[in-house]
């Protein structure tokens, strides 16, 4: 049995969840790869965290490269231990962070997914029909169309976060920090006749400020968002598994595809650096490149 280990982990994901502001997708993330490494001590023999060494971190690390994980996964694996036996030191329970010097693999430059015109159409027709889910489904997929927010986002928006007047919603990001977004007119329109039609028959007596709602009623979560969309492109379809990133990373391509500057992108995302925005260049610049070779006479 690890000495003191799961106490200290619940130290830990309260840290996260009360002064960092961590989404409950992000904590789960941190708490899953923290036990990961707490069978990896039982194997080894390693009954306290204040015996984990530079050399177990590494041994943990090799392991990881042998069970043949993404690199992406590598790397968050190592900052959730780094950041978990930081904040051991921080509170005085461990003086050392025996992954302080481990470093973690080069990301794989990886375009982002994101649908074209053609699927987004196919994708919003799939949400049709004039059943309460229905008008839910389609508001909630123009929405994100609209706007690029986060499926945390989206699942903590409420009812007083909507502007209609001024077609905007409140947004609550990452560390609280809120931003503006508008939406165009679609959104506008299914908005209403979702939040105006069936919210009020999901909900049926239960009262409470989300703008979606499940079948029962209450507040739709992060992974009953997931849940509709993977149902909606199963109805389209199409030939991908959808994930909520693929419409925020769709937002912002078409925006700049059509002309955005890139720090109108940045703040409509809710990007701390500009560097999170840049990625969406290299996709511009290969549809700039394919128009160019498909249109100009002399390419």
């Amino acid at each position: 049995m690890l000495e003191n280990a799961n106490q200290y982990l619940n130290n830990f994901i309260t840290y996260l969840q009360i002064e960092k502001n961590y989404s409950e997708y992000t904590v789960t993330f941190y708490k899953d790869d923290i036990r990961e490494f707490f069978l990896f001590m039982n194997e080894q023999n390693l009954h306290s965290l204040t015996a984990i060494e530079y050399f177990d971190a590494r041994l943990f690390l090799t392991g990881l490269h042998e069970r043949e994980f993404a690199r992406a996964s590598i790397s968050r694996k190592i900052s959730s231990l780094r950041s978990f036996f930081r904040f051991l030191n921080r509170e005085g329970m461990l003086s050392e962070n025996p992954f302080a010097l481990v470093s973690s693999p080069k990301a794989e430059k990886r375009l982002p997914q994101f649908f074209y015109e053609e699927e987004m159409e196919n994708l919003l027709q799939a949400c049709e029909g004039e059943e309460p889910l229905q008008l839910r489904n389609r508001a909630m997929f123009e929405l994100f169309y609209a706007t690029g927010i986060r499926v945390s986002e989206c699942a903590g928006l409420r009812i007083k976060d909507i502007d209609f007047s001024l077609s905007t919603i409140l947004v609550k990001g990452k560390g609280s920090k809120e931003r503006y977004v508008p939406f165009g007119t679609y959104a506008h329109e299914e908005l209403e006749k979702y939040i105006n039609i069936s919210r009020g028959q999901l909900m049926k007596d239960g009262k409470h400020e989300y703008v979606f709602v499940n079948y029962k009623g209450g507040p739709l979560t992060a992974r009953g968002i997931r849940h509709v969309l993977n149902g909606i492109i199963k109805k389209a379809s199409l030939t991908a598994k959808i994930h909520p990133h693929m419409l925020r990373h769709t937002f912002a391509t078409h925006l700049l595809n059509n002309g955005a500057d890139m720090r109108t992108v940045q703040e409509l995302l809710g990007h701390e650096n500009l560097s999170s925005t840049q990625i969406y260049t290299h996709v511009t610049k290969d549809h700039l490149r394919k128009t160019y070779l498909n249109h100009h006479p002399r390419a």
